[in-house]
């Protein structure tokens, strides 16, 4: 059973990373998947939560970071250790199958760090904003979700590690704003 999971993984892998490349993919993907390219996100984030709600917006920073620290530090730091698995680029057996589009690390896969952290940012924003701007609600999920398929098309990630990784961030991110709301009196 674990075998078939793992050939299905690969399989799902070589279909986004071979499958669908393109020249498009190939300039957009990599930028996508920087954390560097949402600097001004996360900035525009922190500027209009205090702005406009001074005090409670200083606490939801607070508690965002929070969220994003907790989901790196569990994916990366608790998860990843205890599976060890090497990423696509650096898998011996499966090396030669993988086009690499950007630096591959020396870090493991599983899960995925950015889709951990990029699906908690998400969740956390949806779960504080869901009744005053339903539209974010697609948009938060799409962002994160872009930036889990550009990890895989990139080769640094394989489909499962990204999915588990969404998984974790999207039940950090829950959690943290629950217990936001709970403590802090936030109307958005």
């Amino acid at each position: 059973m674990f075998e078939q999971i793992i050939r299905l993984d690969h399989q799902l892998f070589q279909a986004i990373n071979t499958g669908l490349s393109n020249g498009f993919f190939d300039w957009l993907m990599p930028i996508l998947r920087n954390k560097y390219t949402w600097i001004p996100l996360y900035i525009g984030i922190i500027f209009f939560a205090i702005r406009a709600y001074k005090v409670k917006g200083l606490y939801f920073v607070i508690f965002l970071a929070a969220t994003v620290g907790i989901a790196d530090f569990g994916s990366a730091s608790i998860i990843k250790p205890i599976f060890k698995r090497d990423r696509p680029c650096n898998e011996v057996a499966f090396q030669s199958k993988v086009i690499s589009r950007v630096n591959c690390g020396s870090g493991k896969s599983f899960p995925s760090t950015h889709a951990s952290d990029h699906f908690s940012i998400a969740i956390f924003l949806v779960i504080i904003f869901r009744k005053k701007w339903k539209y974010l609600n697609a948009i938060a999920v799409f962002w994160a979700a872009i930036i889990c398929f550009a990890q895989v098309y990139v080769g640094v990630h394989f489909p499962i590690d990204v999915t588990v990784g969404a998984l974790f961030g999207l039940l950090i991110g829950y959690l943290m704003a629950k217990l936001f709301l709970k403590y802090v009196p936030f109307k958005a």
